[in-house]
Order: structure tokens, then C-alpha cells, then sequence
């Protein structure tokens, strides 16, 4: 039986804090009791931050990362290494593998990974983009940073299989990263060390 509230305003802000990933019912009302402690200006600049969040982010038109403008920070950075493209799933993964300092190239943001189960295919992906951006020349290598799990393996296959043919190198993150694990969760020595440590990429799953 759902708890019942002694306001229906207040049931209303934690259910819709309940939606957020990670987030129960109990810490719901925990974050909604100290928005109301906070004064009127507090919370207003909250509420504004989020849903301009919402409205005003832009996906960088090259990489797809998040970005305030057309083009992401780290694309327009002349001192990045545009020879080489890390591939990723996530923002998150980038915000990770940024966090190590040991990759000054660029990257590009999949959006995901292939998983039938949960009905993304090639086409949900940011795949075709990335042969492009190969296919217009000056790109040296391309690193596959995806996680290290069933559906990061064929998905790296699948890029494989696109890019054949194409005049590039093709490498995969060192197995530092153990097998089964998502790249956001490798703390930073190891990730930076994955990459550093990155090894060709011979088209097997």
C-alpha cells in the first residue's frame, strides 16, 4: 500500500524525485524535506537550472558529446591530438576518460551500445557518423573504449566490421578494465592505464 502524505503537493514532488535513477522512494522525501528548508531564491535557482539544462543543451555536431554551443570545448581545443578518436558509449564515459589525463585526442559519443535485449540496434547508434568523420581522412587511429562487456564486444565488432577497408588502426582498451565491468566505474590509474596499454583490435568477439 502506497504511503500516504500528509499533503498531496509534497506526494507529488516525490514521486517525480522517485523517477530519478537510483533514487527511492525514502531519499525521495529526504531531498523534497530539504528543498523545502531551503528559502524561495534557493530552490527557484535550482528548478531553473534543471530546466534550462533541458532547453538550452546543445550535442556537439561532431563528437555528440553535451556542449553549450554547436561544437564541444574539447573539438575546438587546437592543442588536441585530431589524429585520434576515442570511441565511447556515454558523456559519462568521456567525463572518465578525461579524468585520467592521458588521452589528448578527440571522441565520439555512441549514445549507447548494440543491445538486442533491450532493443538497440546499429541504427539507434552514433555509428554511421563515426565512419564518416574516418571516411573524410585524417584520422590516424581509432580507439575503442567501450565497456568491457558482451554487448561493448560486439559492438566493437560491428565498428570493426564498418570501418574495414578504411585506412586507419584500429585498437582496444587493455584489459585492465576487468571483463564484465563498465568503463565509469574503473577508478582512474586503471583506466588511464587501459588506455596508455591499448592494444590492436583484430576483429574478434
Amino acid at each position: 500500500m502506497n504511503q500516504q502524505y500528509p499533503s498531496a503537493l509534497l506526494q507529488k514532488a516525490i514521486d517525480e524525485f522517485a523517477k530519478l535513477p537510483g533514487v527511492g522512494r525514502k531519499t525521495a522525501l529526504r531531498l523534497v524535506l530539504h528543498l523545502l528548508r531551503q528559502d524561495t531564491e534557493t530552490v527557484q535557482a535550482f528548478a531553473d537550472a534543471v530546466l534550462h539544462l533541458r532547453q538550452e543543451v546543445k550535442y556537439c555536431k561532431v563528437c555528440h558529446n553535451i556542449s553549450d554551443s554547436d561544437i564541444c570545448e574539447i573539438c575546438a581545443n587546437p592543442s588536441r591530438d585530431t589524429s585520434r578518436i576515442c570511441v565511447v558509449e556515454s558523456i559519462r564515459d568521456v567525463m572518465a576518460v578525461e579524468a585520467t589525463q592521458q588521452f589528448r585526442g578527440l571522441y565520439h559519443v555512441l549514445g549507447g551500445i548494440i543491445s538486442p535485449m533491450d532493443g538497440i540496434g546499429p541504427s539507434d547508434l552514433q555509428i554511421d557518423s563515426l565512419v564518416e568523420r574516418v571516411k573524410k581522412g585524417g584520422i590516424d587511429e581509432v580507439i575503442l573504449a567501450l565497456s568491457t562487456t558482451m554487448e561493448g564486444d560486439t559492438t566493437n565488432f560491428y565498428i570493426y566490421r564498418k570501418l574495414e577497408g578504411l585506412d586507419v588502426k584500429l585498437s582496444v582498451i587493455a584489459r585492465g578494465i576487468s571483463v564484465g565491468d563498465e568503463l565509469e566505474y574503473a577508478d582512474e590509474i586503471t583506466l588511464g592505464r587501459s588506455i596508455l596499454n591499448r592494444t590492436p583490435f583484430d576483429g574478434r568477439l
